[in-house]
């Protein structure tokens, strides 16, 4: 079986195409984590993967709690997504705690 004409990214059970002894290879990226691609799988469909790219990291926003136990949250756009079984893009968002010092706090009436 040949994936000339089929490259499917991700798991995908249609991608498929007849191989030795009625048997069915797969084109799809997952096909190398279960160990049954067609033989010229990587010569077909990994040359034209491409990888998710992102851009860099936000600055981190404000605590969410002006006094006290809070959290600050970060995010990433992604530049180029992934194509043609590429790697998957890392995560976007990050979010970390903080504790919350405004000049107010502690005040209280």
């Amino acid at each position: 079986g040949s994936c000339r004409h089929r490259c499917c990214p991700g798991r995908n059970n249609a991608c498929w195409v007849p191989g030795a002894r009625r048997a069915r290879c797969y084109c799809d990226s997952y096909c190398q984590r279960t160990g049954d691609c067609c033989q010229d799988y990587l010569a077909t469909c990994r040359r034209a993967a491409v990888g998710c790219a992102v851009g860099p990291w936000g600055p981190w926003s404000r605590c969410s709690s002006p006094c006290g136990v809070g959290s600050r949250a970060r995010s990433r756009q992604v530049t180029v997504p992934p194509r043609h079984g590429g790697d998957p893009c890392p995560d976007l968002k990050q979010r970390r705690g903080c504790l919350g010092q405004h000049p107010t706090c502690g005040t209280a009436k």
